[in-house]
């Protein structure tokens, strides 16, 4: 029995399908979950349409046909060709080997929780009793706002706020910290920032949001360090949290709570009350509803982990090397350990960075934006984190999630040849220098 329908629920169930066991797919929404209908494809599409210049109706026209309208059909009859039972309805344990869907009785001998996660909705004075966006809605709906406050300057914050001001809106972001882009390296939310800036994004850093009122016409916001806003919109943007609530988790001994995820081991078993861990009757999650998978990427990657067991093939997880992608231009990419993170672990990190504008292939662009920093472990001689911006760092980057996954040494990594002119080059010299300094 897979709970939740999503990245992960999709891809462990198909896989069990095409293995011969059988299984059920339990799903109250949308098979497919977020990432094709509200999330990573129709957001990828509008960032897309804004850079090539093309008008909102036409925008919004391609991003609901990717978008497949927001109608499951294809993905249901997929499950089915791989042999999988699609069960509408919410799902609710109630014990050991059975599962309530919409008040009928099911027995499972597994259980595989995929429920993804929701927005999470900041405690704000007055913020329920206006109407307000999830990315659900901006990433749905057909309206253009003439002027959109953005709560939040994370990832999902920064590619709405790129999307919207590059369509016409007035947008003004909101994030109570001093920058953008908390987690990762400060330059990388430095360069975003400046770039919103130049498209006319109103970035108020340091400021919360301390309350909201009707105005007519719109909304009045107030902040914490006493300025006001106006807005047609708001956007909250301010993470998201993992969706265990209301699937009777505890009557089996799993102890989940909100806004946590739920635990998993280093196989994506969830330890039970008993102590005991996946095979037969075991219970398993994968996906955001872990909080350790916030990605479709990292989702993906844990049903895959998953699924080998399930099968009969043990398969332990490594998340030293997962990609963390802002897909606005540029790109702002990190994948391994940030140095705020090797800082908190005491890691004694070496750090040696590039500027994309001394690159051959930043004249031939014509867009000299972006650096490239690369972190390696002093005691150890291998790269444990890297972050970039600059213009498709998801994709010349990748190499370098390899490089830490597989701890490549960096004599090695220093003898790779890139194809001129490619921004590629530009980790040639971070490496020569980290090699050298080792």
């Amino acid at each position: 029995m897979v709970l939740g329908g999503g990245t992960a629920g999709e891809l462990v169930a198909a896989g069990l399908g095409r293995a011969g066991r059988d299984v059920a797919l339990v799903e109250n929404r949308l098979v497919g979950g977020e990432s094709p209908y509200f999330a990573c494809v129709p957001s990828k599409s509008l960032l897309l349409s804004a850079r090539r210049g093309e008008t909102w109706e036409l925008a919004v026209a391609r991003r609901d046909e990717l978008a497949a309208y927001r109608e499951d059909d294809r993905a249901v009859a997929r499950m089915a060709e791989d042999g999988v039972t699609v069960l509408r309805g919410r799902g609710r344990v109630l014990g050991p080997g059975r599962i309530e869907v919409d008040g009928a009785e099911h027995g499972f001998d597994d259980l595989v929780v995929c429920t993804g996660s929701e927005p999470a909705v900041p405690p704000v004075e007055g913020l329920a009793d206006v109407p307000f966006w999830t990315s659900d809605e901006a990433l749905s709906v057909p309206d253009l706002p003439r002027r959109l406050v953005v709560l939040g300057g994370g990832p999902v914050g920064c590619e709405m706020a790129q999307v919207y001001a590059a369509f016409g809106s007035q947008v003004t972001v909101i994030e109570a910290a001093g920058r953008l882009l908390t987690a990762e390296a400060p330059f990388a939310g430095e360069a975003l920032a400046e770039v919103l800036r130049r498209m006319g994004v109103d970035l108020r850093l340091g400021a919360a949001l301390g309350s909201v009122e009707r105005k007519e016409p719109g909304l009045r916001l107030w902040l914490s360090d006493g300025g006001t806003l106006d807005a047609d919109r708001i956007l909250v943007a301010a993470g998201r949290r993992p969706r265990v609530e209301g699937l009777g988790l505890d009557t089996l001994g799993v102890a989940v709570s909100p806004g946590h995820g739920v635990p998993v081991d280093e196989t994506c078993a969830v330890p039970s009350g008993a102590g005991a861990t996946g095979g037969a009757g075991g219970v398993w999650a994968a996906g955001d509803v872990t909080g350790v998978a916030r990605t479709t990427h990292a989702a993906r990657y844990q049903a895959r982990v998953v699924l080998s067991n399930l099968l009969g093939r043990r398969r332990e997880a490594d998340y030293r090397a997962i990609p963390r992608v802002v897909y606005t231009t540029p790109t702002v990419y990190s994948v391994g350990i940030s140095p705020m993170r090797a800082a908190e672990l005491g890691i004694d990190l070496l750090s040696a960075g590039y500027d994309l504008a001394a690159t051959a292939r930043a004249a031939v662009e014509a867009d000299d934006r972006g650096r490239v920093e690369l972190y390696a472990d002093r005691s150890r001689g291998v790269l444990i984190g890297a972050a970039a911006a600059g213009l498709y760092a998801e994709e010349w980057m990748s190499e370098i999630a390899l490089a830490i996954r597989a701890e490549t040494p960096l004599s090695l990594l220093t003898d790779v040849v890139h194809a001129f002119p490619t921004y590629g080059e530009s980790i040639e010299a971070p490496l020569r220098e980290l090699a050298g300094r080792l």
